[in-house]
């Protein structure tokens, strides 16, 4: 019997069909994966059928950690790591494929920490909640900091929209395929944190008051929320 509990914000994947379609979107094939609550194991079967290179599966439910201990004891290629994602540290690990249904209530924090580990992250699938997944479709318009940080790391696209009725218990939102693929190695988290802050601070007002940097462009008397994110790419790089 499956068991969920709210407060971890567990919604189980348990539609074959859509595990298949999922796993259509990355090459898992002599890959390392990494898995990030992966529940009962439903698209981590179909993760193993593929043969990655190694697949590291990422779980802070103690039940769900004896479960999938048990499930993939003969696996000698699935690691189990019970932590929390947000206290793990990525950085022993190389060339990682992060696939997961993030938990609702924590999917954009736990974005956001792993844009740290892009060094080490090729690319990364999530499930997410559809108005978390345009919170970071930098290709729409009214920008915002999720948006500009995931256009400074990756390219990123939506997949397909999913139906609540393949998860257990089933969401009261609706959900998308993401996919983040991390394009810039090496480059200066720490300085478009400082620029996001700055220009997100007051959308109100114009960017030149919130950025105070000299620079003859136009672009500096309208507002963030009325600018594409190529002009704002383009501001950022005279940060």
């Amino acid at each position: 019997m499956i068991r969920s509990k709210k407060s971890l914000s567990q919604n189980f994947l348990i539609d074959k069909n859509i595990c298949r379609k999922i796993l259509k979107y990355t090459e898992v094939k002599n890959k390392i994966i990494l898995e990030i609550g992966p529940g009962y194991g439903s698209l981590t079967d179909f993760i193993i059928q593929q043969k990655p290179k190694k697949l590291y599966l990422v779980e802070k439910d103690f039940h769900l950690i004896n479960f999938l201990t048990k499930k993939y004891e003969n696996n000698s290629n699935v690691e189990i790591i019970g932590k929390d994602i947000l206290k793990y540290d990525l950085k022993n690990i190389k060339n990682i494929i992060v696939i997961s249904n993030l938990p609702y209530n924590v999917a954009t924090k736990i974005i956001l920490y792993l844009f740290n580990f892009n060094d080490n992250i090729v690319e990364m699938i999530f499930m997410l909640q559809k108005e978390v997944a345009l919170k970071f479709n930098y290709n729409l318009p009214i920008m915002n900091k999720y948006k500009f940080l995931t256009k400074v790391v990756s390219n990123f696209t939506i997949c397909f929209d999913i139906s609540s009725k393949v998860f257990v218990p089933k969401p009261k939102v609706k959900s998308s395929l993401v996919k983040f693929e991390f394009k810039r190695k090496n480059f200066n988290l720490e300085k478009a944190n400082s620029f996001s802050k700055k220009i997100f601070k007051n959308i109100r007002k114009k960017i030149s008051n919130n950025l105070k940097i000299k620079l003859p462009d136009p672009l500096l008397d309208k507002r963030v929320n009325e600018i594409s994110i190529n002009d704002l790419m383009r501001i950022y790089n005279f940060f």
